[in-house]
């Protein structure tokens, strides 16, 4: 990835604005499609493989920095909605960067898959914020061909509207920081019917595309607390997280997903920035997702048993080799793989291991570049 910030007190005077760029490049392949025949990659970094805007945003602080307003071409998760410091010391997608359930039962766009779109961040008190927002849903801009310089709505469908309220606390102003949030969001965009064709019967079976909906909702609870500091005067410690998620409106793939772990920052004598982590989450296929496989599966002559949560957990260790430069092995387990992507499967996938390897490689610190300090 590569970008840049511009300071529009610098460029034209003006406070507290920002003009951020940032293309990306990813290629590769995705380890659940070629190997385990899961929905959720196990791989945070795939996605897009090509080059692609993933952001290009005017962002102005006003009020002395109590208001917070961003549009432009961005995707969903470019703000800070479902997502968390935490998350991405892990490699699995269904924990980095945002709960994997937003995407499989909305239209929320993932990083670099840039649409239009906006959101405010309002603070109430130095500890409360509130903030919400509007992205576009437009299917072209998920489409592999597409690079995000398309900025046409034309295509769109509707817009995904995510708001939470939090408290959140840092070493400045708290011994233990923590951030508590909840909220929901409404996706008023289209999206395909689960199970059933425009006639109502399965699609499956008859070949036909699945029905088109429109409008489908859930809420939300997350945190992270830090619940040991053996140093007030160091940023060692332990953190616990958690996240539950619950669809309540729409006929949508997943029912709920509820994940727990900690991280523990500071590792050995001399090791304050390697990071020890741990996770383990549950996603609940609905029961149209259980419908659709069923039917497969037993017109191809397959069991009937179909479980309804898959289970995935990571344990990660984050070595900081230099400033710039850290390696993150992990061992990552699956219990009952999801068949989403092959419902003619005639058994149920088998429980999965793997093994990875993140590097990360910051190259501003590597050579010394100033940060934008806002």
């Amino acid at each position: 990835m590569m970008g840049l910030d511009l300071d529009t007190d610098r460029l034209v005077g003006l406070k507290g604005g920002t003009i951020r760029f940032y293309v990306t490049n990813r290629h590769g392949q995705n380890l659940a499609n070629t190997a385990i025949g899961n929905n959720t990659s196990v791989q945070e970094i795939w996605g897009t493989q090509n080059t692609h805007l993933a952001e290009f945003t005017w962002n102005q602080k006003l009020f002395n920095n109590r208001l917070e307003l961003v549009a432009g071409r961005m995707s969903g998760n470019a703000g800070a909605f479902f997502s968390s410091s935490i998350y991405c010391n892990f490699q699995s997608n269904s924990a980095c960067g945002n709960p994997t359930m937003i995407f499989k039962d909305s239209n929320f766009t993932y990083w670099p898959a840039s649409a239009w779109g906006g959101y405010f961040k309002a603070w109430i008190t130095p500890k409360i914020y509130f903030e919400g927002g509007a992205f576009e849903v437009n299917p072209y801009r998920k489409r592999a061909n597409d690079d995000g310089f398309t900025f046409s709505i034309k295509h769109a469908t509707g817009a995904m509207a995510p708001f939470e309220l939090a408290y959140t606390t840092n070493f400045s102003n708290d011994k233990l920081p923590r951030t508590y949030r909840i909220g929901g969001w409404y996706d008023g965009g289209d999206y395909t019917d689960p199970v059933l064709d425009a006639n109502r019967k399965y699609a499956v079976m008859t070949g036909d595309p699945y029905a088109t909906l429109n409008g489908r909702g859930g809420i939300f609870f997350r945190f992270d607390q830090m619940i040991w500091r053996p140093n007030m005067n160091s940023e060692r410690g332990l953190t616990v997280f958690g996240v539950a998620m619950k669809n309540v409106a729409g006929r949508v793939a997943e029912d709920h997903f509820l994940e727990i772990g900690f991280v523990q920052t500071g590792t050995f004598k001399g090791r304050d920035k390697d990071v020890l982590g741990f996770m383990i989450n549950d996603q609940r296929m609905s029961k149209w997702t259980i419908d659709n496989i069923l039917v497969a599966r037993t017109s191809a002559g397959g069991s009937r048993h179909v479980p309804r949560d898959e289970i995935m957990m990571e344990l990660t260790y984050g070595a900081q080799i230099s400033r710039a430069f850290r390696v993150s092995p992990n061992l990552q387990y699956i219990i009952n793989p999801d068949q989403i992507a092959e419902p003619f499967r005639t058994k149920n996938i088998k429980n999965t291991f793997i093994v990875g390897l993140k590097f990360t490689l910051d190259v501003l610190s590597h050579f010394n570049i100033a940060r934008n300090p806002n």
